[in-house]
């Protein structure tokens, strides 16, 4: 019971860092309707960005998530309104083509830049952690999921309650119906493409201090982050939460009974079940 607990409570922390890795992609698919193949890389290029300023200027991992936020809006700000906005309305392939040879180019480029080694942002703190009764929480992995947590809640509170919020809801619901109320879709596509890139960074960031980051780590964390968006629903970032936890517990639990190797095969194997029986996502709602 002792390694069950241990277990359901790694899983927690790694679904909560989930949540944040997908959040960036629902946003970007649920607005602009374009799946981010690329968007695992600009994940991996924020967990480079958090090293180069936690190892050349000091800055600690999680108190430079802002700057490396603000980085990463720049250059998705930048690859919305230079590329993507040309084929917005496009049919999807053509987007997804579009998307996977960003991904390609930024693995290319960060290969260059960095190698192909492993890195790791390990601040003096990495190695302390907290323990409850017999359950360890290492301090690393509670930080970044409480980061991941507030993340996600201060997305949904600013779909809410923000007036940049409403109208990338109202262009996600009825392009045509927000341009009657005054809303110019192209800056705003580009605002929003720009938001889910700073998530994505900062995903980048959290994920550097739990895990190693190379240029390869890209498809991998796109597969992940797209399944949850599929499990949790696209419609509502409290859903991406759900996905996250649900996924990390998933995967904790089968690496416990039947094996690490095994633990893809459960969670991809579920967002086909999902696709079945409840298409618009646990807590989605119907088209």
């Amino acid at each position: 019971m002792d390694l069950l607990a241990q277990v359901l409570v790694n899983g927690m922390l790694l679904g909560g860092l989930y949540a944040v890795m997908a959040l960036g992609l629902a946003l970007v698919w649920g607005v602009l309707n374009i799946v981010n193949l690329a968007h695992g890389a600009f994940i991996m290029l924020g967990g480079y960005v958090s090293w180069y300023l936690y190892t050349y200027v000091g800055i600690d991992p999680f108190l430079g998530l802002p700057l490396t936020a603000v980085v990463m809006f720049a250059v998705g700000y930048g690859v919305q309104r230079g590329l993507l906005n040309l084929i917005v309305r496009a049919p999807m392939f053509n987007t997804l083509l579009v998307t996977f040879g960003i991904e390609v180019v930024l693995t290319y480029l960060a290969q260059l830049a960095f190698s192909a080694d492993f890195r790791t942002i390990n601040p003096s703190y990495v190695g302390d952690s907290i323990a409850l009764g017999t359950v360890v929480l290492p301090v690393s992995r509670l930080l970044a999921f409480g980061i991941a947590i507030v993340l996600t809640v201060s997305m949904w509170l600013f779909l809410l309650r923000t007036r940049l919020g409403r109208a990338i809801r109202a262009t996600a619901q009825n392009l045509v119906a927000a341009r009657l109320y005054g809303v110019e879709p192209r800056p705003l596509y580009a605002m929003t493409f720009g938001i889910g890139i700073a998530l994505a960074g900062a995903a980048g960031g959290l994920y550097g201090t739990v895990s190693q980051i190379n240029p390869y780590i890209g498809a991998a964390l796109t597969a992940k982050s797209f399944a949850i968006s599929i499990i949790g629903g696209l419609d509502n970032p409290l859903g991406v939460i759900v996905g996250g936890l649900f996924l990390g517990i998933l995967e904790s639990l089968t690496a416990l009974y039947i094996g690490s190797t095994f633990s893809d095969v459960a969670s991809f194997g579920v967002l086909v079940l999902v696709l079945i029986v409840r298409p618009n996502g646990l807590l989605g709602k119907a088209a």
